[in-house]
């Protein structure tokens, strides 16, 4: 929430708005004016105590309604605050200028000085304040403006990493060679492992316009996917998948499994000895992927694009979240896994 900066209004708006106030209720009201320094001292303390009442209200509505999507309910509460303490400060000084002497009138309780005093009051509240609104709303406007085109940079580059990663020629060079050292040995096997490098190839080529897909369509990608990798690391690397079964209509960003096994193989040691063994499974609508840490030796530079991708992708869904965490033994990330509503439903499609 943006600081209310009001530091000129109250230091000059304030008396100014007492002495117009002040010459204008009793200009209105025909009441002769008392040559008495009381009555521009009272004045301004009651204008004192408006705009600082007032400006609580406008805290408050801040607070409670910040978003440019709550405009209307932070407006409507600011007005509500204005009318209802405006008047009673202004009801009980106009009373109090009778008591005291410094509003002569020959009825007790005369209704237009106190209408008029009360209106004048709220009306220039509201006109200040509407001013400090509009400042308000153009600020949080440049706010969501900047978040929306650094989201949108994001975006397009989490596309273009995406891009990058499906003609990796590493992953694809990898691959042949499994392949040409299957065709020589298992020509079954290597059959089996071109239907799976076809596979693996044909969904990351179909996921360039879609922002959600269901959770089965990421796991049969991720199991011909992880084939590739047993087929390259046999017994150095485990697969473990605890899936309910009512999750798999669920979505989540596709290709987000392919960046966290990559993530994996990275930075850890893959051998028979030390084989590594990545989890995969669901807890309370969320989607967990674990795997048990054994990093390699020498470090492999990372600047985290891979993770990072995936979290801004939740953001720019504006969904919860993705947990990141860590220790000696195991680095786990869980992802919020999106009900297929119909508007989800429609996103998957697209």
């Amino acid at each position: 929430m943006q600081r209310l900066n009001d530091k000129w209004m109250r230091i000059l708006g304030v008396p100014v708005l007492a002495f117009v106030g002040q010459w204008m209720m009793y200009g209105y009201t025909n009441v002769p004016f008392p040559n008495d320094w009381r009555i521009p001292f009272f004045f301004i303390l009651g204008t004192v105590l408006v705009w600082e009442s007032n400006r609580w209200g406008i805290i408050f509505s801040r607070q409670r309604y910040p978003e440019l999507t709550q405009t209307l309910q932070r407006v409507l509460y600011q007005l509500i605050w204005f009318i209802l303490f405006a008047s009673l400060i202004r009801i009980s000084q106009t009373f109090f200028y009778q008591i005291i002497g410094l509003w002569h009138s020959r009825a007790s309780l005369q209704f237009r000085p106190y209408f008029f005093n009360t209106l004048v009051s709220v009306v220039g509240t509201v006109q200040v304040a509407a001013v400090f609104e509009g400042i308000y709303l153009y600020q949080r406007w440049k706010v969501s403006y900047t978040e929306a085109q650094e989201l949108k940079k994001v975006n397009l580059q989490s596309q273009l990493d995406s891009l990058k990663t499906q003609i990796n020629p590493h992953f694809l060079f990898n691959n042949l060679n499994s392949l040409s050292s299957l065709i020589t040995t298992d020509a079954e096997q290597a059959e089996r492992f071109l239907d799976e490098l076809s596979s693996v190839y044909r969904y990351l080529l179909q996921q360039n316009n879609r922002d959600l897909c269901p959770l089965s369509d990421e796991m049969n990608f991720i199991k011909a996917y992880f084939h590739l990798l047993k087929t390259r690391y046999g017994d150095g690397i485990f697969l473990e998948t605890t899936i309910e079964e009512r999750y798999l209509t669920y979505l989540i960003p596709p290709l987000t499994l392919q960046i966290l096994f990559e993530n994996a193989i990275k930075h850890n040691i893959i051998s028979v000895n030390r084989p590594l063994t990545i989890r995969l499974y669901t807890r309370g609508g969320n989607l967990y992927v674990e795997n048990n840490l054994q990093k390699k030796k020498i470090a492999v530079p990372s600047n985290q694009i891979g993770l990072q991708n995936i979290m801004m992708k939740y953001q720019l869904l504006d969904r919860s979240s993705v947990v990141i965490q860590h220790d000696e033994e195991k680095f786990l990330v869980g992802m919020p896994l999106i009900a297929p509503t119909p508007v989800a439903v429609a996103i998957s499609k697209h």
